[in-house]
């Protein structure tokens, strides 16, 4: 008897290390999701210094002007006498 509960419980583990959520087979999954989350780590990284960046532009103690005569022109839909615009295309 307590060899056929030892068996079983041998045979349990057995199952979960193969089928388990930390088992053989979630392993690929596993890395592939973790492939998958570095991957949009690296897209946010870059958008997070985009962003950043732009920020410090727009530091109102030392505004780049030519961004903040971007953001008034589209902003306000303002233009120079002396300038031509040229619409964006879609």
């Amino acid at each position: 008897m307590t060899e056929s509960l030892a068996l079983l419980a041998l045979l349990m583990m057995g199952a979960f290390a193969v089928a388990g959520p930390s088992g053989l087979l979630a392993w690929s999954e596993n890395a592939r999701l973790l492939e998958q989350r570095q991957k949009e780590v690296v897209l946010l990284t870059a958008e997070r210094d985009r962003l950043s960046n732009r920020v410090n532009l727009l530091d109102p103690r030392h505004a780049d002007p030519d961004l903040v005569g971007e953001l008034l022109r589209a902003d306000l839909n303002v233009a120079h006498p002396d300038e031509v615009v040229i619409p964006r295309q879609p």
